[in-house]
């Protein structure tokens, strides 16, 4: 059997690491936006069961791929409040627990930023392709212009007449936004690669080292 022995700070040395509690309220925040999360979710699936009838193809695939957006972004909380909090404030001591994460176990600031860039591109790939899928609707005018309003409005005149399975009125998307889109889905990847690749070279370093 083994005691554990902690010797005490210094006052100055123990309130600079107390300090690091102060990132709890920042972690209940993210809590109450994962809650706020679970809302918009149910919001978008209650449309997608309500205009299961009315919705075409592309109207419904829009919908769960965002649906998947909030998952996802949902997962990126979790590992964002339950790494972070393992990591930089305190223990959870979960170990034995039978829910215990497998990534959590070897988790720290590398591999925690590598997962959150990884997942940020998933994300990211999401979005892209709820532009890529209406992409077709370009050559339709701006929802924020005078005639994609009007455009919107004579829609809305159809369906309520009894009128389906109409297109899209307007776009929000503009060939330029989708080139950009791609190019700063292009730098996440780069990113990422970027830094996992640093994060390797840092991880064999002292491996060379000791070899020498």
């Amino acid at each position: 059997m083994t005691i554990e022995r902690t010797e005490r700070l210094n006052p100055l040395p123990a309130l600079i690491f107390s300090s690091r509690w102060l990132q709890l309220p920042l972690y209940l925040g993210l809590i109450v936006a994962q809650g706020v999360y679970v809302f918009l979710f149910l919001k978008e699936l209650w449309h997608l069961i309500h205009g299961a009838n009315t919705l075409n193809e592309q109207g419904i695939m829009l919908i769960v791929l965002g649906l998947i957006d909030v998952v996802m972004i949902s997962n990126l909380l979790v590992m964002v409040i339950v790494g972070g909090y393992e990591t930089f404030v305190s223990r959870l001591r979960l170990e034995g627990h039978p829910d215990q994460p497998e990534w959590l176990s070897h988790v720290n600031a590398s591999v925690l930023k590598v997962k959150l860039a990884m997942a940020i591109i998933g994300i990211s790939s999401i979005h892209l392709l709820k532009t890529f899928i209406a992409a077709g609707d370009l050559g339709l005018p701006m929802c924020s212009s005078a005639e994609g309003l009007a455009a919107m409005k004579m829609v809305a005149d159809a369906t309520a007449a009894g009128v389906t399975g109409l297109g899209a009125a307007c776009t929000k998307s503009s060939s330029l936004g989708v080139m950009w889109q791609t190019i700063i889905h292009t730098v996440f990847i780069l990113s990422a690669i970027g830094i996992a690749m640093t994060d390797k070279l840092m991880a064999h370093a002292p491996k060379a080292a000791k070899a020498h």
